[in-house]
């Protein structure tokens, strides 16, 4: 199935797995506000879409050039103070949708990933890379900073010293190093990158989806808890999934030596 939009392309596959592609080639897949709307949107249909018909989803970026280069640079810059914050406040909140979505959601990164590219990368589950990726926050080379949450994200991610760095030089960084920091998972050739991405989707998809959906709710809440508190979240969580078929399945399966039949319930 594909859905038309003016600046994605949104595709689902028998399998389950789809991928939503920023498509501004010319404006090297630039976010302006009309993308955040679109993005909101489609974000929408695959949260109410059947578990049974979404399993994973891809970000990537149209070309071979960029993920997403940033935000729309002429767009922000006649943008007066409660413009930009209304803006910076669309973006962290489709991205957070990104992030609390049940299915894992993998970016495969091609190219430059900067700014608001970074920071739409940083929202998804992890990162694969190819060869000629760049990483990096430049804002404050343009007199601004972070708004779709990257100063929060890149932190948690490779470390309140190392985003300090990265974000006060405004270095771009290229895939190889970004992987060295923890930025991104994997790096591979190109031409391997959305193979790469299927091939780990594909994985995850062997298991049971409703233990993914579920582990990926504890790690996303429990970061944000203190130990204790984030113990007792797990604890609540692995004590549901008991009742489910999944687990009454996976189980069995183990014990009868034989490969399981998950159903996501």
């Amino acid at each position: 199935m594909s859905n038309n939009y003016q600046t994605l392309k949104l595709e689902s596959s028998e399998t389950g797995v789809w991928t939503l592609t920023i498509n501004r080639p010319e404006a090297l897949n630039s976010l302006n506000l009309q993308v955040l709307n679109e993005m909101s949107d489609a974000l929408r249909q695959i949260s109410e879409t059947d578990f049974e018909h979404v399993k994973a989803l891809i970000i990537t970026g149209a070309g071979e050039k960029a993920f997403v280069a940033g935000a729309d640079i002429k767009e922000m810059q006649s943008m007066n103070e409660d413009q930009a914050l209304q803006f910076a406040k669309r973006g962290q909140s489709i991205f957070h949708e990104l992030n609390l979505l049940k299915v894992p959601v993998v970016a495969a990164v091609n190219g430059f990933a900067l700014g608001g590219g970074c920071e739409l990368a940083l929202a998804c589950d992890f990162i694969i890379a190819s060869e000629n990726a760049k990483f990096g926050l430049p804002e404050v080379s343009l007199g601004l900073i972070p708004g779709f949450g990257g100063t929060v994200r890149l932190a948690r991610a490779v470390g309140i010293r190392r985003a300090r760095e990265l974000t006060m030089t405004a270095e771009i960084i290229p895939a190889e190093q970004a992987a060295k920091y923890g930025l991104v998972n994997e790096v591979v050739p190109l031409a391997d990158l959305m193979p790469t991405v299927m091939k780990k989707i594909n994985l995850i998809l062997s298991r049971s989806p409703l233990a993914v959906s579920k582990a990926k709710k504890s790690i996303n809440e429990g970061f944000d808890l203190e130990t204790e508190k984030a113990l007792d979240n797990e604890a609540e969580i692995f004590g549901q999934i008991f009742g489910s078929e999944d687990m009454r399945e996976g189980t069995s399966a183990f014990v009868e030596k034989r490969k399981p039949k998950f159903q996501g319930k």
